[in-house]
C-alpha cells in the first residue's frame, strides 16, 4: 500500500487524543480542577471527531461509482460539521459545569502536579495540530484541517487552563479556576460555530472567490489572446480535493470541430494549472460566437453582477 500522509498524520492525531484524555483526567484526579476537567471532557470529544475524522477521510478516498458518480468527497463537510456539533456539546457542558462549581466554591489540592501534566500535553498537542494543519492545507483535505482545527482549539484550551490554574496556585483565589472554565467554554463554543458554518457553506456548493478569480483570469487570457472569442455560464464547485467546472466557451461558426477541440483543450488545461492541488474536471460546451447574443446578461454585463472586465461574464453558483 502506497504511503499517504493524510492517513499517517490521522493515525498519530488519534493516539495522541488518546493520551490527552489520559493525562488530563490524571490531572484532574490529582487536584480537583474544574477547569482541567474541562479540557479533559474537550479531549473526550476530540476523540470521537478524530475517530469519525479517520473514517471519512477513509471513506472520500473510495472511488467513484455508477451511484456516486461524484465520488464522495463531500462527507468531509459532514465530518467538520459533525465535529463542530460534538465540540458545540463539549462547550455547552463546560459552561454548565463551570457556573454550578463557581456558585458552590471549588475545592482544589495539588495544583503544581496538574500544571505540570496539562503544560506539557498542551505542547504535544501545538506540535500535532500545526502538523494536521499544514498536510491538510497541502494535501486539499478539509478533513485534516478541520482536526489540526480541534487539535489547535484543544491546545489553547489547555493553554488557558494552564494560565488560569497557575494564577489560582499563586494567588489562593479559588474562584478564579470555574471562571477559567467558564473563559475555556466561550473559546470552544466559538471554534464550534465556526466550524459548523464552513460545514454548511461546503455542502450547498458556495464558490470560493479565491478560484473563482483565478479560473475568471485563465478565461480572460484565453479571450485576450485570441484562443476563444468570449465564454459565459461559468460554474464551480470543490468536494474536497476534487473541483468540478461548467463553462460555455464561444468560438467561430466556421471553425472545424477538430480545431475548436484543440483549442478548448488548450484552455481547459490552462485552468487546471491555475488550481494546484485540485484534481480539475472541466465540462465545457461550446457555442459559435454569433450564439451569444442568447446570453446578453453573460457577455455585455448589463445585468450580470459576475461579469468580467474584458465584457464576456460568468454565472456563479
Amino acid at each position: 500500500m502506497r504511503y499517504d500522509a493524510r492517513h499517517a498524520a490521522m493515525a498519530v492525531s488519534l493516539a495522541v487524543a488518546v493520551l490527552m484524555l489520559a493525562g488530563k483526567l490524571a490531572a484532574y484526579f490529582i487536584t480537583g480542577s474544574i477547569a482541567i476537567l474541562s479540557d479533559a471532557f474537550e479531549s473526550i470529544v476530540h476523540i470521537v471527531a478524530t475517530g469519525f475524522a479517520a473514517f471519512s477521510l477513509w471513506y472520500a478516498q473510495q472511488p467513484a461509482s455508477r451511484e456516486h458518480p461524484y465520488g464522495y468527497g463531500k462527507i468531509a463537510y459532514f465530518s467538520a460539521g459533525f465535529e463542530g456539533g460534538l465540540i458545540l456539546i463539549a462547550a455547552v457542558f463546560i459552561l454548565g459545569t463551570a457556573i454550578w462549581d463557581l456558585i458552590r466554591g471549588p475545592e482544589l489540592q495539588h495544583l503544581s502536579w496538574g500544571l505540570a501534566i496539562t503544560g506539557g500535553l498542551c505542547l504535544v498537542n501545538l506540535a500535532l495540530g500545526l502538523t494536521l494543519v499544514m498536510v491538510g492545507r497541502r494535501r486539499n483535505a478539509l478533513i485534516l484541517v478541520a482536526n489540526g482545527k480541534h487539535v489547535l482549539t484543544d491546545m489553547w484550551t489547555s493553554a488557558g487552563v494552564v494560565i488560569g490554574v497557575g494564577i489560582v496556585w499563586l494567588t489562593d483565589i479559588l474562584w478564579l479556576d470555574p471562571l477559567t472554565a467558564i473563559l475555556v467554554g466561550v473559546n470552544i463554543l466559538y471554534t464550534a460555530l465556526g466550524l459548523i458554518g464552513k460545514s454548511f457553506r461546503s455542502l450547498l456548493d458556495a464558490a470560493d472567490p479565491e478560484h473563482t478569480s483565478r479560473l475568471l483570469d485563465c478565461l480572460k487570457e484565453a479571450t485576450e489572446s485570441g484562443a476563444v472569442h468570449g465564454f459565459h455560464q461559468l460554474r464551480h464547485r470543490q468536494s474536497n480535493d476534487q473541483m468540478w467546472v461548467e463553462v460555455h466557451m464561444l468560438l467561430a461558426g466556421d471553425m472545424t470541430t477538430q480545431e475548436a477541440h484543440e483549442r478548448v483543450t488548450q484552455v481547459e488545461e490552462r485552468m487546471r494549472q491555475c488550481c494546484p492541488g485540485y484534481e480539475v474536471h472541466i465540462t465545457t460546451h461550446i457555442e459559435p460566437a454569433s450564439h451569444d447574443t442568447a446570453h446578453p446578461e453573460g457577455h455585455n454585463g448589463m445585468n450580470d453582477p459576475f461579469a468580467t472586465e474584458s465584457g464576456a461574464g460568468h454565472n456563479q453558483d
